[in-house]
């Protein structure tokens, strides 16, 4: 499916910048709608501009836009533990006032809503991997609730405006993700470990380091995405890798691409940071036919020459 007109909320941040480009790539007008708290415009500024629109502005006001819209994609979030923990209040209206207004948009245009929903729904899990069945052990008032309870408020909206209205919608559950146009110093443990390993910093690795992440390059969470969009499912699905890897792990890796014999500094475990993480993707395989490409080697390999580049 492409040749439509798709709206991205979002679109100048990591995730939504890469999928501006694969929609403009297979033939889609875009219109990215971003305020730019965490957005960068760099990040779209090399995409192609003929089939480009950019509007600067906050998804918590009324969204209106002129013309047919086909596809209305939600990724307006602060989506790294430093954004949502300095902009708690932004995070919440975002998750409610935000998806109010992009799903009131996808309403208004008949077109398909696609929320961007997060593994921190399932918070500090006691299932382990976890399946879309699973509703998570997620402490509400803690710090990290503003996040975890934005995206568990806008996935029952997006489910309530299925059911009442009838409106095509899809939620995707997005794992640790990784890989070019990350902000070098935005707290996430890949960005971060890269900043440190290039500064010959030693590497922070919060409690024992033996919490597990699953890392998803971009490029293949993007192919998630987008065959999630385009399918006929429509309750929420894991998108992510399943290979899952301790912190440790990570820092022995980057050490092993960099060459460096790279020191570790330990901090306390924030609160309510999760132990485990690791989807079960059995609904991607099945139905979307997808599975990640890319392993966390050749991943960090390309991440890193980007930063090494641009920094």
């Amino acid at each position: 499916m492409s040749n439509r007109r798709v709206v991205i909320t979002g679109g100048a941040g990591f995730l939504g910048s890469h999928l501006a480009g694969a929609c403009l790539a297979r033939g889609d007008e875009v219109i990215v709608i971003d305020n730019l708290i965490t957005g960068n415009p760099d990040n779209i500024a090399a995409l192609p501009r003929d089939n480009l629109t950019i509007i600067k502005q906050d998804v918590t006001t009324f969204l209106a836009i002129d013309g047919p819209v086909d596809m209305v994609l939600h990724f307006a979030s602060p989506a790294s533990p430093i954004d949502y923990l300095k902009l708690p209040i932004q995070t919440l209206k975002v998750g409610s006032l935000g998806t109010h207004n992009a799903l009131g948009l996808a309403k208004a245009k008949e077109a398909r809503f696609v929320l961007a929903s997060t593994s921190e729904v399932y918070g500090d899990p006691q299932v382990h991997p976890q399946s879309e069945d699973y509703w998570g052990h997620v402490n509400p008032v803690g710090p990290r609730g503003v996040y975890d309870e934005a995206k568990r408020f806008g996935e029952a909206m997006t489910m309530a405006y299925q059911r009442y209205h009838g409106l095509e919608t899809r939620i995707v559950r997005i794992f640790n993700t990784y890989g070019p146009r990350m902000r070098l110093h935005d707290g996430r443990v890949v960005p971060a470990f890269i900043s440190q390993a290039l500064e010959k910093k030693p590497l922070t690795v919060f409690g024992d380091g033996k919490q597990t992440r699953s890392f998803c390059f971009v490029s293949d969470l993007v192919d998630g995405i987008l065959r999630l969009a385009d399918s006929d499912h429509t309750t929420p699905m894991n998108i992510g890798n399943p290979d899952e890897f301790t912190i440790l792990q990570l820092a022995e890796i980057l050490s092993e691409i960099t060459g460096l014999s790279l020191d570790i500094t330990y901090h306390e475990l924030p609160v309510d940071d999760p132990k485990v993480r690791q989807p079960d993707i059995t609904l991607a395989k099945t139905i979307l036919g997808w599975e990640p490409q890319v392993g966390l080697r050749d991943g960090l390999t390309h991440t890193l020459d980007w930063f090494s580049k641009v920094n």
